[in-house]
């Protein structure tokens, strides 16, 4: 979740610097979370040009939050439930439903070592989660994403949800239950 090679202190130093005025310093912290920020709102919603609205307006939210910001949380998980949040808002405000390309949404690996056949049925199952995956209600779909392609835990999913780590997994599993019902019906 957090960005490799940054050490917190460096993270805590620039938080400072930047809650004290310094824009020089949020935009080394801009520089360094960017990629993570853009990432999680492509899986989100699912394209690519939603997504760099989402990962602009949440780092604007974020400076503008920056003083209130208290220091509980890392900075990383914090600039994560402002992604989320902006996400859902912009998404909720343009009225785009669809789910875009599994493709779109990170690198694939290549399938240059399957054979046709397994290329072709691993085509069918990527397809068939995309459309399962844009059936869920938009509050499984952030869960699952967060969990199963962000690879986050239940205690950091319940942090930047606002919910117990309980009320995350409990929400996850019905969230997986529910995309296996539309998988099942996809295939």
């Amino acid at each position: 979740m957090t960005n490799p090679g940054v050490e917190r202190s460096e993270t805590d130093a620039l938080v400072n610097r930047a809650r004290a005025g310094d824009a020089g310093a949020f935009e080394r912290l801009v520089e360094l979370h960017q990629h993570e920020v853009f990432s999680l709102a492509l899986r989100l919603v699912g394209n690519r040009e939603m997504a760099a609205d989402v990962a602009q307006e949440a780092m604007i939210r974020a400076w503008r939050a920056l003083p209130r910001f208290r220091g509980d949380a890392a900075f990383s998980t914090w600039i994560h439930r402002i992604t989320v949040n902006t996400a859902w808002t912009l998404r909720t405000r343009s009225k785009r439903r669809s789910v875009g390309s599994l493709d779109e949404a990170g690198d694939v690996a290549d399938p240059g070592w399957l054979t046709p056949e397994r290329a072709g049925e691993s085509a069918l199952l990527r397809i068939a989660l995309q459309s399962a995956l844009a059936r869920l209600p938009e509050v499984h779909r952030k869960l699952v994403v967060l969990k199963d392609v962000e690879g986050w835990t239940h205690g950091e999913i319940a942090d930047v949800l606002g919910i117990t780590v309980t009320a995350a997994k409990v929400r996850l599993h019905r969230a997986h239950v529910k995309l296996r019902e539309y998988l099942k019906e996809e295939l």
